[in-house]
C-alpha cells in the first residue's frame, strides 16, 4: 500500500504550473469517437483517469500514440465494436461520455454504470432524458446501460437540473444528430466550453456554450488531422491557490486562466489572503492566519464543490467560526471526520458544516475518501504540526500529476512510500 508521509508545519512558496483539466480531458478523450480521422492532443494531464479513458478506447479499437506524457494522437478510423469494457467503465465517473460519442457515432453502445468518487446519489436520470429525446432507446439493468437509436433528430431538452455530465453527453450525442438541437438550462463550466471548442475545431457547429442555453447543429461528419490543447485546470490552480493560504505561503501559480478562478479569489482575499492577477498566472500569498467565512459551493460561476474541502482546510485554521453549505453533492463532508483526527473543531451535518477555527492541526494518520478530500489532507498535513501519513493514493492520483513533486517544489516535506 503506497502512503504519502508528510512533515510540517511549511509555508509553502515558489512556483507551481499547473496541469490541462482533468474533467475536459476525459471529456475530450470519448469525443475523439466522433471523428473520422486522426488528431492529437496536447496538455493532457497524465492522470489515472486519463490512462484509464485512453485503455478504454482502445478497446473499443482506436489506435493510440503517446508523443510525450502530456501528448497523444489518437485514431479512432477502426472502431470495433459497441460494447465497452465493463471492468473499465466502472471504475470513474467521466466513462459515461462514451455513452454520447457511442450513440451519435455509431447508434449502439453499452457501458458499465460509472464509479468515482462516494460522494452521494449520482443519477444520469438527467443524461437518459437527454438520450430519449433524441430518439434513442436507454435500458438500464444488471450493471449495464444499454442504448440504441436508428439516428438521432435534433430537439429541445430542458435539463430540470443543471448537470455538467448530462450536458457534455447531450452536446456529444447531438453533435452527428440530424438538425438541431437546443439545451436550456445548461451548465456553464469552463471544460463544457473546452469540449465545445474542441468538437467545433473538428468541424461540429455548437453555439452558446458557456451560457445556459447550447445550440448544435447537427453535421455529416467531423474531421482529424487537427492539433488541440487542453485547457488549464482550474480545480489544481484552486487547489494550490488555498495551499498558500492554508500554510501561509506565498505561492506564484503559473499556466492558469484567471478569469475561471474569480469565485476563489474572491473567497480568499475575503478571508485575507492576497492575490495578484499576471493575466495568465497567480501569485497568492497569505502572512497571517485566515479570518472566518462563509462558503456555498454553486455551479459555475459559484464556488466550485471540487474546492470546498481544501477551503474546509483554511477555515479549520481560521480565527472565528466558519459556515460551508455544499449546494452540490450530499456526502462531501466525509474529510471532516479526518480533519478531526487532525485537531480540527468541525461540526459536519448533511450539506452543511461548522468550522470552529483551531490555533493549529496535528499529524495524524488520515484516509483519502476522494479525489478532492485527498488534495486537501495533503494542504491539511503540510500545515500542521509534526508527521502525517495519507493513505487511500488511488483517489489523488485520479486528479492531480506529481502533487507530491509540485509540493516538494513548494518546499514541502513530502514523500511517497510503500508501506
Amino acid at each position: 500500500m503506497e502512503k504519502l508521509i508528510i512533515t510540517g508545519p511549511t509555508p509553502l512558496k515558489g512556483e507551481v504550473t499547473i496541469n490541462g483539466a482533468k474533467n475536459a480531458a476525459v471529456a475530450i478523450l470519448p469525443a475523439t469517437l466522433l471523428i473520422d480521422g486522426i488528431c492529437t492532443i496536447d496538455n493532457l494531464p497524465n492522470i489515472s483517469d486519463v490512462q484509464l479513458s485512453c485503455k478504454i478506447l482502445e478497446k473499443l479499437g482506436a489506435k493510440i500514440t503517446w508523443n510525450n506524457k502530456n501528448s497523444i494522437t489518437i485514431d479512432t478510423r477502426n472502431i470495433t465494436t459497441y460494447k465497452a469494457p465493463l471492468d473499465l467503465t466502472s471504475k470513474f465517473r467521466a466513462s459515461y461520455y462514451i455513452l454520447g460519442s457511442m450513440l451519435s457515432r455509431n447508434g449502439e453502445i453499452e457501458v458499465g454504470m460509472p464509479g468515482g468518487c462516494k460522494l452521494g446519489a449520482r443519477p444520469i436520470d438527467q443524461h437518459i432524458k437527454g438520450f430519449e429525446s433524441l430518439g434513442a432507446k436507454v435500458t438500464v439493468g444488471n450493471g449495464t446501460i444499454y442504448a440504441k437509436a436508428k439516428k438521432l433528430t435534433g430537439t429541445s431538452i430542458y435539463m430540470d437540473i443543471v448537470s455538467v455530465g448530462a450536458t457534455i453527453n447531450v452536446m456529444l450525442a447531438a453533435v452527428l444528430a440530424n438538425g438541431t438541437t437546443t439545451i436550456e438550462n445548461a451548465a456553464k463550466e469552463p471544460h463544457i466550453v473546452d469540449v465545445a471548442n474542441f468538437l467545433n475545431t473538428m468541424g461540429a457547429d455548437i453555439r452558446g456554450a458557456g451560457t445556459d442555453v447550447i445550440k448544435i447543429n447537427g453535421v455529416k461528419k467531423l474531421h482529424g488531422n487537427t492539433t488541440y490543447s487542453v485547457v488549464p485546470d482550474q480545480i489544481e490552480a484552486g487547489t494550490f491557490m488555498l495551499a498558500a493560504v492554508a500554510t501561509k505561503g506565498d505561492i506564484l501559480i503559473k499556466n492558469c486562466i484567471t478569469k475561471h478562478l474569480e469565485s476563489i479569489t474572491a473567497k480568499i482575499v475575503e478571508i485575507g489572503g492576497t492575490v495578484e492577477d499576471y493575466g495568465d498566472s497567480l501569485r497568492v500569498s497569505c502572512k497571517k492566519r485566515p479570518t472566518k467565512a462563509n462558503i456555498k459551493t454553486l455551479p459555475y460561476p459559484g464556488f466550485p464543490t471540487d474546492l470546498q474541502p481544501q477551503m474546509g482546510v483554511a477555515l479549520s485554521l481560521a480565527e472565528g467560526t466558519s459556515i460551508i453549505n455544499e449546494g452540490i453533492w450530499e456526502s462531501r463532508f466525509q474529510y471532516t471526520e479526518e480533519l478531526i483526527k487532525m485537531g480540527a473543531k468541525i461540526t459536519a451535518h448533511g450539506k452543511t458544516a461548522i468550522f470552529e477555527g483551531v490555533d493549529k492541526l496535528s499529524g495524524a494518520p488520515v484516509y483519502s475518501t476522494d479525489l478532492r478530500a485527498g488534495a486537501a489532507l495533503i494542504i491539511a498535513g503540510t500545515a500542521a504540526t509534526g508527521t502525517t501519513e495519507v493513505y487511500n493514493l488511488e483517489h489523488i492520483d485520479r486528479g492531480y500529476e506529481n502533487i507530491e513533486e509540485k509540493f516538494r517544489n513548494l518546499g514541502a516535506k513530502i514523500e511517497r512510500v510503500n508501506e
